[in-house]
């Protein structure tokens, strides 16, 4: 019995140990030891990897500060309410927040920070680096060190050309677009969101020579250019392209290029190890988060500086526009299909798309990371964090909304949802439709996982009104009457939902349930 017992306990610990050994040989000690240390990502581990540092100009462009605090905090009530929390800063708090600005005409009308941070502290941008990192292409065009977009990538990294000749057919704009079709493996533990040991993100991020990685070991898995996957060596083939056109670091570039004009404070970028000296370009740049502030500036004015066009206005508006001559269906589901409300990706950008034909573009990192931009309100948004709960950009997307729909907003939070909706009758033009589908359908889910059911009620009817032929308000107004037991009436409504849309898997499976 001893002896089984033994046994049982000694073949998974020799079988850890055959895949630490394997794992060891194929990415380095180097790579295990990071991962078995730092496993998953967060803000601080920058502390953990050697750091080129990035000057600062220390005498640049001011904001305006004229706070106000109590309107920036309404315009995150849906999140707070759907988070259970009473306050903004108890929200702060628990989602780990730890910078917040909100700056509208170059004035500051929010700055806090939160969770041990300041405004003197480095915030990790995690994927906001690809912004950069793409603004570093369109630097290096301007400077005619790339000739351009069209480029095959192999021009400047002729050795993958010898490895295997379809890199010649990978462009420039392929890997700005997520486009590349280079081959990215993507798997968890079961039942979690931890990495596995050879998924690609891990990989990279761990690496102590990714240079050579991306020279020797990464493979292409399809057609460049027919389908869409968010690739981090999309970047890093990005910033070894920038080391070879310019015959400078990615650091040092940046540094001539952006910070030393426009930054006020010094920055690190995060290299892979001292021996290869190569910077992780998707998502370790570190700075101060009104720097960060200042990135979206220099966006939102087309790449004008204060009278010097640091960028042209022509890349600033591809990388954050969208090209509509890309086929919607190679993105994610997610992303919105063909609605005029959707989510693209463009030049190392995300944006958001309205119906009016106003948009949003934002930089945007794991846990929290996001510069969000609304041109036609001259606002910027930079929110900073440590984690991935009760937090995402789509929430700024929600906060353009309530910003765009003030009265309305501002009503429900004085005088409650049924005030308000009361007061929308009667002052309401028949011929118009105020509110966006997406509006009300996000206020009406922060009341119901807020608990205030009614409320949340009242709202998806005020959307299925506004929106009659909308098979997704009739499944918000089922929901609601389902979490209130009201089991016949969600039944009603979710079959409504599937006359207007058969394939509709989630009312599909909703009424399995209820009937």
């Amino acid at each position: 019995m001893k002896k089984t017992l033994k046994i049982i306990l000694i073949i998974p610990l020799a079988l850890l140990l055959l895949v630490l050994i394997v794992l060891s040989a194929k990415y380095s000690p180097v790579y295990i030891y990071r991962l078995l240390t730092m496993n998953v990502a967060d803000v601080y581990d920058y502390q953990n990897f050697e750091n080129r540092k990035i000057k600062g100009s220390g005498n640049t462009f001011e904001f305006e500060k004229n706070l106000d605090e109590s309107y920036v905090e309404s315009l995150f009530s849906d999140r707070v309410l759907q988070s259970k929390f009473n306050s903004i800063d108890e929200w702060a708090k628990k989602s780990k927040t730890t910078a917040l600005i909100f700056i509208r005409k170059d004035t500051i009308l929010y700055e806090k920070y939160f969770n041990g941070f300041a405004r003197e502290s480095y915030f990790h941008s995690q994927s906001m680096a690809k912004s950069f990192i793409s603004f570093l292409i369109g630097a290096a065009i301007n400077d005619g060190l790339i000739s351009g977009l069209d480029d095959s990538m192999t021009k400047y990294i002729p050795e993958l050309k010898d490895r295997d000749p379809r890199f010649e057919k990978i462009s420039i704009r392929n890997l700005l677009e997520m486009r590349s079709g280079l081959k990215y493996y993507e798997g968890y533990f079961p039942g979690t969101h931890i990495h596995l040991p050879w998924h690609d993100e891990a990989v990279g991020y761990y690496h102590p020579k990714v240079r050579k990685l991306l020279l020797e070991k990464i493979d292409i898995a399809k057609e460049p250019g027919k389908t869409f996957q968010y690739c981090n060596y999309n970047t890093s083939y990005l910033g070894l392209i920038i080391e070879r056109a310019t015959g400078k670091t990615v650091s040092e570039y940046l540094q001539e290029k952006l910070w030393t004009k426009m930054m006020k404070y010094s920055a690190l970028f995060s290299i892979d190890s001292k021996e290869s000296g190569f910077e992780y370009m998707p998502s370790r740049l570190i700075a101060r988060a009104i720097d960060y502030a200042r990135f979206g500036r220099l966006y939102l004015k087309g790449g004008n500086w204060n009278g010097e066009q640091i960028i042209s206005q022509n890349w600033v508006n591809k990388s954050t526009k969208e090209n509509a001559s890309i086929p919607r269906n190679i993105y994610p589901v997610w992303l919105g299909g063909e609605n005029c409300n959707h989510t693209y990706y463009s030049y190392q950008w995300w944006g958001h798309t309205e119906c009016d034909s106003t948009f949003q573009f934002f930089a945007n990192g794991n846990l929290g990371q996001a510069i969000y931009v609304i041109p036609d309100k001259e606002i910027i948004i930079v929110h900073c964090g440590n984690s991935n709960e009760l937090f995402s950009a789509y929430d700024l997307w929600h906060v353009a909304d309530c910003i765009k729909f003030n009265d309305f907003h501002k009503k429900v939070n004085q005088k409650g949802v049924t005030e308000a909706i009361s007061e929308y009758y009667e002052v309401r033009n028949d011929s118009i439709h105020p509110f966006s589908e997406r509006f009300l359908m996000d206020k009406g889910y922060a009341y119901l996982n807020g608990g205030k059911i009614d409320d949340a009620k009242k709202l998806f009817e005020l959307n299925l009104k506004t929106h009659p032929g909308s098979w997704n308000a009739y499944n918000n107004l089922a929901e609601a009457f389902s979490l209130a037991d009201e089991v016949d009436s969600a039944i009603v409504y979710y079959k409504k939902s599937l006359q207007l849309k058969p394939q509709n898997n989630w009312a599909t499976e909703k009424l399995k349930v209820l009937d």
